[in-house]
């Protein structure tokens, strides 16, 4: 009986043996059952792990998709692999192909925002390039827990989002491209400015709906500083902003000619209909726009109509504007 007991033992323990050895050579041997060349991973967020062997196996990363899911299984934390685009390596082993996954750094999109876009066309523009839902990003820069994090009063994080040419991981969550951005107008606003908006009687929500209105209303640079006096001493004079681009928002619509019809939409952005300022931004401004406001251009202006060549024309009196209207519409007219 004893020595059955040995005999029984001592199989079991060759068992195990040959078992671990097997295991070994599933979990550590390269090439045993990944592919002879590189190949292409795309993992989006939200995909379970057996969804993501299976993948590879379609995509032929890996020849058996079971070895890969023991190998995963059996070592703690390779289960879990992060959203990303990958190149997989030819000849790895089950175990370096986890690794490399759970430790490889994300793929890098470069994106360009121009000054003054609005949100939701930031959240366009990231669904465009990034494993992102424009919803998601709108949500996430309308979250209260996320405003009171980053700083911010109003009710989204329009006017925060510095524009720029930045570098962002391709599997980025709203919040963190949303905060990234924000952070960026944080980096830009520092100390000096905003002791130059004290100054001024500014505060953060002002400036910057002061500049998002300059920054809609032109795009050229040397201009701003001009806008801005005039929006600055209208409201010296508590005369009302009159500014088209604040309907525009107020519409929610695609950017379009206004008729005189829209000037009467019931909205606080609507500053025909409502005086000072409105609620908040209504795009995000670039460092011109900010900076024109701060140091705007020293003028007696209250009215300005675009040339129709690019620029505007500026006005002290109503008589002067009605002139520049005219110049404007025989601008038109000749062409």
């Amino acid at each position: 009986m004893a020595s059955t007991y040995s005999y029984l033992r001592k199989s079991l323990s060759a068992l195990m043996i040959l078992a671990a050895a097997a295991l070994g050579c599933i979990v550590f041997i390269p090439g045993l059952n990944t592919a002879e060349k590189s190949t292409g991973l795309t993992v989006h967020r939200g995909m379970g792990f057996m969804e993501i062997v299976g993948e590879m196996e379609r995509g032929g990363a890996v020849k058996n998709r079971w070895q890969t899911i023991l190998a995963g299984r059996i070592i703690p934390g390779f289960h879990n692999i992060r959203p990303g685009r990958y190149t997989i390596p030819p000849g790895m082993s089950n175990f370096s192909l986890l690794l490399y996954l759970r430790t490889h750094p994300q793929d890098e999109v470069r994106i360009t925002i121009p000054e003054g876009l609005e949100q939701r066309e930031i959240a366009r523009l990231f669904a465009s390039k990034l494993d992102m839902d424009s919803s998601a990003f709108m949500t996430a820069a309308r979250a209260r827990d996320f405003l009171d994090r980053n700083g911010i009063k109003g009710r989204s994080a329009e006017g925060y989002l510095f524009p720029g040419t930045y570098h962002f991981a391709w599997a980025d969550t709203p919040e963190e491209a949303a905060e990234f951005l924000v952070r960026q107008f944080r980096s830009f606003y520092d100390d000096s400015l905003k002791a130059v908006a004290a100054s001024k009687g500014l505060s953060e929500t002002s400036l910057l709906t002061l500049a998002s209105i300059v920054e809609a209303e032109t795009p050229l640079d040397s201009e701003k500083p001009l806008v801005a006096s005039v929006y600055l001493n209208r409201l010296k004079k508590n005369m009302r902003l009159q500014a088209d681009p604040t309907v525009q928002y107020a519409l929610g619509e695609e950017a379009r000619l206004l008729y005189y019809k829209d000037l009467s939409v019931d909205s606080p952005y609507n500053t025909y209909r409502h005086a000072g300022l409105p609620p908040g931004p209504i795009c995000n401004p670039g460092s011109a726009s900010i900076l024109a406001v701060l140091n705007p251009a020293d003028t007696p202006y209250l009215y300005f109509v675009a040339t129709g060549k690019g620029g505007h024309y500026f006005a002290e009196t109503l008589a002067g504007h009605a002139a520049n209207i005219g110049k404007y519409h025989a601008s038109r007219s000749s062409r």
